[in-house]
């Protein structure tokens, strides 16, 4: 499991004027069961992604697609870290 953290680095006028791609992008990877949980932080200076994926690889490959990276509104950290305890609904997605 991987925890994608967002640092805003554009002023929050700018970075909504791409939130509906953002979306649209967030969306494409529920649908694919990869993201499973995302979010502003508070106060609103980022954002936090919860993805399923094999590899920090594919996780770098993924966050290439988000608009919010291709046009640099913000800075992103990758942290990968392995599931000891986890909500029993999750174990369909964990494939455990």
């Amino acid at each position: 499991m991987f925890i994608i953290d967002l640092k805003y680095i554009v002023p929050l006028e700018e970075l909504d004027s791409h939130m509906a791609s953002h979306v649209k992008y967030l969306d494409k990877y529920y649908e694919k069961n990869i993201f499973i949980a995302s979010g502003r932080k508070v106060p609103r200076n980022g954002g936090v992604i919860l993805a399923l994926a094999k590899s920090k690889d594919e996780v770098e490959k993924i966050i290439k697609e988000d608009p919010f990276h291709k046009y640099h509104l913000a800075e992103f950290t990758i942290t990968e870290f392995l599931t000891s305890k986890y909500h029993p609904e999750l174990k369909n997605l964990l494939d455990i």
